[in-house]
């Protein structure tokens, strides 16, 4: 059990056992008075929590998230166990914040802007022919229809309907093709990252 989920327990416990514990004292208090509280008592738990989770670097932030969203919230005068609230905004958080991380994807230009202030460094620029050769590759495999509905809505920045109209199909046939295509290409291009 963690320091933090241990300390809510405690919390929970003394506020069936005892009438005079801090949880029957922070309900009597007013919001403000009570967030203070909260946060006096129950702020290094958090901290500590949110460090082990996602790293010192970035603890700090999310404990103060942590507060915000519990001061926001319209129960926080009726809390049995703040402790425990606490430790359940905070894991979600840290859940959050970690599939952010994951999720983070760089994006270069395939065609190179002459006229930028600054040009790509040549990694990225190497990067983005690789990915443009790999690219046009994968679309060349694909079935004429298929890849005429995609280069519409990828490079003509068509959508579906404009796509629809222009070429006399069904919306569900041009999900259909987009489907096809991005499966394809995703496949094709995670194929060369191994």
């Amino acid at each position: 059990m963690t320091d933090f989920a241990a300390g809510s327990r405690h919390h929970a416990t003394q506020s069936l056992s005892s009438p005079s514990s801090p949880q029957t004292t922070r309900a009597s208090l007013p919001r403000s008075r009570l967030l203070e509280a909260l946060y006096r008592d129950e702020r290094a738990g958090v901290l500590a929590y949110l460090k082990r989770k996602v790293g010192h670097e970035h603890a700090s932030d999310l404990a103060q998230e942590v507060f915000l969203r519990a001061a926001g919230s319209a129960q926080l005068n009726e809390l049995r166990n703040p402790g425990g609230f606490l430790h359940c905004i905070a894991r979600n958080l840290a859940i959050d914040f970690a599939r952010r991380s994951r999720c983070r994807i760089v994006t270069l230009s395939l065609t190179e802007n002459g006229d930028g202030t600054s040009l790509p460094c040549q990694e990225d620029r190497l990067h983005a022919a690789e990915t443009k050769q790999l690219l046009e590759e994968a679309l060349a495999e694909l079935p004429a229809k298929t890849a005429r509905v995609f280069a519409m809505s990828r490079f003509e920045k068509k959508s579906y309907r404009e796509i629809h109209l222009e070429l006399g199909v069904g919306l569900s046939t041009v999900e259909y093709h987009m489907t096809r295509a991005l499966a394809h290409l995703r496949r094709e291009l995670a194929a060369e990252d191994v």
